[in-house]
């Protein structure tokens, strides 16, 4: 089955702080808007941040490799040079990371880089990278 992109509303409590940062620190062109949400082009999928004051809800990891992995997070699966530049984006934006970033299974089948970090409004992103990219789903 062809990849589709994927569609993923998520809360924000100030719309200007996400259009700064999906448009401009992570480079995601903007699409559609309203005075309450905003479209960006997520590497080729659709996110929509909504205003929502309140948002988001109470943080929560669990352990994994070590790490307190934020959930829940959402984030995208990149080409290699794709994912190298983006962290050196975020890192240069002075953007703390969560999980810095790092190489899992080094090695080993489904071998992966990934790095997490929040966005303004507290919604975690997580961004991989595969050394082998079928091995996506690999055991």
């Amino acid at each position: 089955m062809p990849l589709t992109p994927f569609h993923i509303a998520f809360p924000v409590n100030d719309l200007d702080a996400a259009r700064t940062f999906y448009g401009t620190t992570l480079g995601c062109p903007e699409g559609r808007s309203s005075v309450e949400w905003i479209d960006f082009d997520f590497f080729g999928h659709q996110i929509v941040a909504h205003l929502s004051p309140n948002a988001p809800g109470k943080r929560h990891a669990n352990a994994v490799d070590g790490h307190a992995v934020p959930v829940p997070h959402f984030g995208v699966v990149l080409e290699m040079s794709v994912w190298q530049s983006l962290a050196d984006r975020v890192r240069d934006a002075g953007i703390h990371f969560e999980i810095e970033p790092y190489i899992r299974f080094k090695g080993e089948v489904g071998e992966q880089a990934t790095m997490f970090f929040y966005d303004p409004a507290g919604n975690a992103l997580e961004f991989k990278s595969f050394a082998d990219m079928s091995q996506l789903f690999a055991k």
